[in-house]
């Protein structure tokens, strides 16, 4: 094909294609006049029929639908082959389990279009629920299940507001990849954070904007508490990778450079620990009270904080910097000293 495309459309996807034909389905059909774009399909990996999804999309006369391999496992690999294959100048990305809104791809388009201050724009990924949810699992749980609704009035990512906008609908000018790289393939989950990080900490920003819709559709096993343990953990492993909790202020959330006198206990910032402390007394008194869903929140903050300190420890570790003894030494030093 040689006709101008404004946008690639990325879905990266593996084992899904019972899924796949909706999410095509939403993307192919978008509303008339929009700008021209190519939708990349980028099989990761897949030992499903997968591939004969896609081809039975551009067989029946959807021809802007491309199909990729990619053998390399994991999503930033996929979505790293969409964007080196992508001829638009706007890369915009979604998931197999999403359902993009008809205008999906022009509001995508305008909003850079009206925004060159920012890089990446994103907005509301909506519930489809395959059942009434428990009642535990309010709108505080939705972070594993690729939700998000910041509410209806647009605002910008950056220092200030480092807040992610998930990859489940994003939309980045390409020559922000060439300026900041791609996705980082260690990172098989919160890809899109660690990018949009880079970004951020550049003196770039990003923007949220609500009418950048579309609907994931909630699968059964993700609204079981198990399933939202296990999310908690394996997060804290990429945040500890991402050093977040250093790189995020503690009084306010902002974005910042790691202070040179940051307290740390085996590269975990002090007051990780206290915010542990804390969580786990909240969940002993949410418990008690018989509160399900805020105990089962701050029981997900705990998962959360000691995979964090796990992995933080286990690169402490790796790098051999001080002995268990010294490094507890050098933190109860710190902290005496800051207190004097």
């Amino acid at each position: 094909m040689s006709e101008q495309i404004d946008v690639s459309v990325v879905i990266s996807t593996f084992n899904r294609a019972g899924l796949l034909p909706t999410a095509l389905e939403s993307v192919v059909r978008q509303q008339a006049g929009g700008p021209p774009y190519e939708i990349i399909v980028v099989d990761n990996n897949s030992t499903d029929h997968t591939r004969a999804v896609v081809e039975s999309f551009i067989a029946a006369g959807h021809p802007h639908v491309r199909y990729l391999f990619e053998p390399r496992q994991g999503v930033s690999n996929g979505r790293n082959t969409g964007i080196a294959n992508a001829r638009g100048a706007v890369i915009a990305f979604t998931d197999d389990d999403v359902r993009a809104a008809p205008d999906w791809v022009a509001q995508i388009k305008r909003a850079l279009d009206a925004h060159p201050e920012v890089d990446f724009v994103g907005g509301k990924v909506l519930p489809r629920w395959p059942q009434e949810p428990p009642a535990w699992l309010t709108r505080e749980h939705w972070s594993p299940l690729a939700i998000t609704d910041h509410g209806d009035l647009p605002f910008h990512v950056n220092r200030e507001r480092p807040w992610c906008l998930v990859c489940a609908s994003l939309g980045v000018r390409r020559d922000a990849f060439e300026r900041f790289g791609p996705f980082a393939p260690e990172f098989r989950r919160s890809q899109d954070h660690e990018w949009q990080l880079r970004v951020l900490r550049a003196g770039r920003q990003g923007l949220y904007l609500p009418e950048i819709i579309v609907e994931a559709n909630v699968q059964g096993e993700r609204m079981k508490k198990k399933y939202h343990r296990s999310w908690h953990r394996v997060h804290g492993k990429y945040c500890a990778m991402m050093r977040l909790e250093a790189v995020l202020s503690d009084s306010d959330g902002q974005l910042r450079d790691i202070p040179p006198d940051l307290t740390t206990l085996f590269g975990t910032p002090g007051y990780v620990y206290r915010k542990l402390l804390k969580e786990g007394g909240r969940w002993l008194a949410a418990t008690l009270l018989r509160r399900e869903g805020r105990a089962f929140w701050h029981e997900s903050n705990i998962n959360y904080y000691v995979s964090y300190i796990r992995e933080a420890y286990r690169k402490n570790v790796a790098a051999r910097r001080h002995s268990p003894l010294s490094e507890l030494g050098l933190a109860l030093s710190a902290m005496l000293h800051k207190r004097l």
